[in-house]
Parts: structure tokens; C-alpha cells; sequence
């Protein structure tokens, strides 16, 4: 194998500045950085790094379009599978996926695949690439559910088939979780926008402020549509079930990033905020959007902001570079450490936390150790606001008045994981209400399998072959 330059590191805004602003911390390469990552690229004749992409973007392809700087055909490469790849270049784990099974990672660092899918879906945003031709309709109607990754990945599939695609969307804004949970330093909103306004361009019909269980159920969707697709997310929080949740000062993750995000917080200090200046805050959990949660308290005026997690640093679930951007931004971890109750004063707000501390047992179910309580381990810290981020689950609102849709005993819905159909009849599902809380790309994989399946349904086809 030939020796290949090192890697090209994306460059970032300064940890000490960008703690206190909401600007993107990822500056994107510039076409030299673009051009030197891209000849890094082995263009393997067995592309292993496909097979690690859930929507099975054409890597090499695209990649090999950008290192010849022709841009259009990396644009058309890389759109043929990806709906929304400028958000996917941003918030996808290629470390875990795609760029864990590249060949040159074998003995080099892997091609930065995530990084040159932004570059190229950048300069497509720039460059106002005019959307695919359309087939002649087919004469199907199609119902979305939800107008997050999942469902506009579905839909934007199911449109470029030729089928017409309506989304309804229970927020006032399209993106779902992209929208309101991922915050505007990471992922921001002009991107998330552009990428709607192209699943738009290919004819597919947005409903916004539209509560599927409170102004149509689903099957009276059905009486109107051939198909629908369920992609709603899984909004309904997880809480601890200690004494002191109810205090005022305490927030589930997706309460506090929604203000965060959809009620414009991050523009502070021209809209509300829910951060007091100088407050000492704890997020309970250490997953992304944990993540999400401490840095958005950082920049909103917080004074300490502390991630309090049961584990240790090995067994953290985000990924590795939100918790190092989160570090080098001034978050405190405090590990192996789990709340036992909430203390409030004689108004009703938060004042302090009592934790435990652990040590790590024998696996769990989920091949991590188990945290184990030390005895006597008892402490209080001081907090005015804690943000709780432990997981969610499907709102149930969805299934409200409807039978024949299986659900496990986690309130996620039941679906075959390769084609996303349910137990009932002509809908399918996918993404976090079948999953629960997961990865974005997941998500869309679910989507795009839905839509291929949901398609041969439509016109008759046979159903694909299963998976071996």
C-alpha cells in the first residue's frame, strides 16, 4: 500500500470563543483541503466503506468525482442514495460506519468521509443544483407521519418514484428532531432548511401544525392515502423517578433544547432564555443529546455546567468528538456518579442534587458494566437548573383510536427491521418509534428501506427478497 498524506483536519472555532456563541464549530474544508483528503482515497475495487453506510451512499464514486473536481457528479454521486447529505456530513457517526471499515484505515487514519460529504453537499447548496427530472406520476398517494430524518428521507424517495408524497408535521417548523433537537452550533438551521426546500423541490407536500391523532386518526389517513409512513421519533422523555423532578429549574433534555432551538433561545439576548446568568448546571446523562444539552447551557450564560454520568468514560454512548468538544469548551464529567434526589428551596426551585458514587460490576444486557452504588458514598453539589437526558420513547398520542398496530412493551412500534412494515395493513415505520432514540442516519436508512417496500407494494410488485 502507498504511503498517503495524513488526514486533513476539518478546522474549528476556538473552544474559549465558541463556548459562548452558537456559530457552527466545524468550518468546513476549503477546496485544497477538500482535493488533498479526497486523493487519499484508495478507490478500492470492493468498496468495504459502502457496506458501513446505512443508505448506501456511492463512496467511492463521489469521492473519486471531487478528487477529478468535477463537483456536479459528485453532487449526483452522492444525492442518488442521500437525501440530506449536508445534514448527514454534519452529525453522522462515519467514525462507527462508513469510515470504520475503510481500507486505508487498515494501517493509515480512514479517507474523512463525513467531512468530504459536507464539503460536496456545500457546494451543491451554493451552487443551486436544480433537482433530479421526475418520473410521470403513478397515480399513488402517499401519507407521512412526522417530517424528520426517517420521514423525508421516505418521502423524498417515494417522490423521485413518482408518487405523491404528503408530510404532516406536528411543530410549526419541518425537521423533526433536526430542527428542534440538534443545536444551531452543530447543525444549523439554514442547513436543515435548504435540505426540506429540496425534499420540497421534488414535489412533495409539507403540512406543518398538523397532530396526526388529534385531527385525522390513521385510519382515516388511510381512507385517503394508499400508504403511510410513520416517522414521529420518540419526543416522550425518560425521567430518573427520583424525589425532586417536579421542582421548578429541572428540564428533560427535549423540553430544553426545544427552547433552545425552536423558541430561538440560542439568539439570546434577544428571545427568552430558560438559563439564569451564572447558573450551575447539571445534565444527567452521556449521549449526544447530553451532550447537546451541557454545551447549549454553556453558551446560553451558564457559569459550571456538569455532564453527571452512572459509567465510566469508556462506556460514554456519544461520540468521541462531542464529548472532547464538549471538554476542551470547559464541561466538567462527573463520572461514575448517579443522582439519588433533588433538592429544592422554599420557593419550588432547584438549589441541590444528591448523588452517589459507583463502581463498575459485571456486564448488562447491553454488554456495558453495570454501575454499582458504593455504599455511603452520599454527597450534595449546589445546582440552579437540571436537565435530565436519559432517553425517550414514542408519544402515544400517535395511536390513539387505532387497532391492529403492534407496539412492544417500550411503546415502540413493531415493524420488519428490512422493510419497515408494521402489523398493520398498508403502514409501514422506521426510525426512532421503531428503534427508539438513535443515530440520524439510522433513521434514514429505515426511511429509504420503507419507501423501496412500500413502492413495490404500490405497483404491485413482489416483495424483495430477505436479507441473508
Amino acid at each position: 500500500m502507498a504511503v498517503k498524506r495524513e488526514r486533513q483536519e476539518m478546522p474549528r472555532q476556538d473552544p474559549h470563543v465558541r463556548g459562548r456563541n452558537f456559530d457552527e464549530v466545524a468550518l468546513g474544508y476549503t477546496p485544497e483541503m477538500a482535493l488533498a483528503e479526497a486523493e487519499r482515497c484508495l478507490s478500492c475495487k470492493k468498496p468495504t466503506c459502502r457496506e458501513g453506510c446505512p443508505v448506501e451512499v456511492k463512496i467511492p464514486d463521489f469521492v473519486t468525482a471531487v478528487k477529478e473536481g468535477d463537483m456536479l457528479r459528485a453532487v449526483r454521486e452522492l444525492k442518488a442514495k442521500n437525501n440530506l447529505p449536508a445534514i448527514c456530513g454534519r452529525v453522522c457517526p462515519q467514525e462507527t460506519q462508513c469510515e470504520q471499515v475503510c481500507v486505508l484505515g487498515k494501517k493509515q487514519q480512514p479517507v474523512a468521509i463525513g467531512r468530504l460529504e459536507r464539503y460536496v453537499a456545500d457546494w451543491e447548496l451554493g451552487h443551486k443544483v436544480p433537482p433530479p427530472e421526475l418520473p410521470p406520476p403513478t397515480g399513488k398517494k402517499v401519507a407521512v407521519v412526522g417530517c424528520g430524518p426517517a420521514g423525508l428521507t421516505c418521502a423524498g424517495d417515494l417522490a423521485r418514484l413518482g408518487h405523491a408524497v404528503t408530510i404532516f408535521e406536528s411543530l410549526h417548523a419541518p425537521g423533526g428532531v433536526l430542527m428542534y433537537g440538534i443545536p444551531e452550533f452543530r447543525l444549523p438551521k439554514r442547513i436543515v432548511q435548504a435540505e426540506v426546500d429540496y425534499v420540497k423541490s421534488l414535489g412533495v407536500d409539507i403540512r406543518l401544525n398538523q397532530v396526526i391523532g388529534k385531527i385525522a386518526t390513521l385510519d382515516e389517513l388511510l381512507e385517503q392515502y394508499d400508504t403511510i409512513f410513520l416517522g414521529t421519533g420518540a419526543g416522550l422523555p425518560q425521567f430518573l423517578g427520583i424525589p425532586g423532578e417536579n421542582l421548578n429549574g429541572v428540564y428533560s433534555a427535549n423540553e430544553f433544547l426545544t427552547r433552545t432551538n425552536l423558541m430561538k433561545a440560542y439568539l439570546f439576548p434577544e428571545y427568552a432564555t430558560p438559563i439564569k446568568k451564572k447558573a450551575r448546571v447539571a445534565v444527567v446523562g452521556g449521549g449526544n443529546v447530553a451532550m447537546d444539552s451541557a454545551r447549549c447551557a454553556l453558551r446560553l450564560g451558564a457559569a459550571e455546567v456538569h455532564i453527571v454520568y452512572r459509567r465510566s468514560r469508556e462506556e460514554l454512548p456519544a461520540r468521541a468528538e462531542e464529548a472532547e468538544n464538549a471538554e476542551e469548551e470547559g464541561i466538567e464529567f462527573r463520572l461514575l456518579t448517579n443522582p439519588t434526589r433533588i433538592l429544592g428551596d422554599e420557593h419550588g426551585w432547584v438549589k441541590a442534587m444528591e448523588c452517589l458514587r459507583m463502581e463498575l460490576g459485571e456486564p448488562d444486557a447491553s454488554g456495558r458494566r453495570r454501575p454499582v452504588a458504593i455504599p455511603g458514598s452520599e454527597f450534595l453539589t449546589a445546582y440552579d437548573l437540571v436537565v435530565i437526558s436519559i432517553g425517550t420513547s414514542p408519544n402515544p398520542l400517535i395511536f390513539e383510536n387505532i387497532q391492529g398496530l403492534e407496539r412492544s412493551r417500550h411503546g415502540t412500534v413493531v415493524a420488519d427491521e428490512q422493510t419497515g412494515k408494521t402489523t398493520k395493513e398498508r403502514i409501514w415505520a422506521g426510525g426512532d418509534i421503531v428503534t427508539g432514540a438513535a443515530t440520524v442516519i439510522s433513521a434514514m436508512g429505515a426511511g429509504k428501506r420503507a419507501a423501496a417496500d412500500m413502492h413495490r407494494y404500490m405497483m404491485g410488485e413482489p416483495p424483495a427478497e430477505p436479507a441473508t
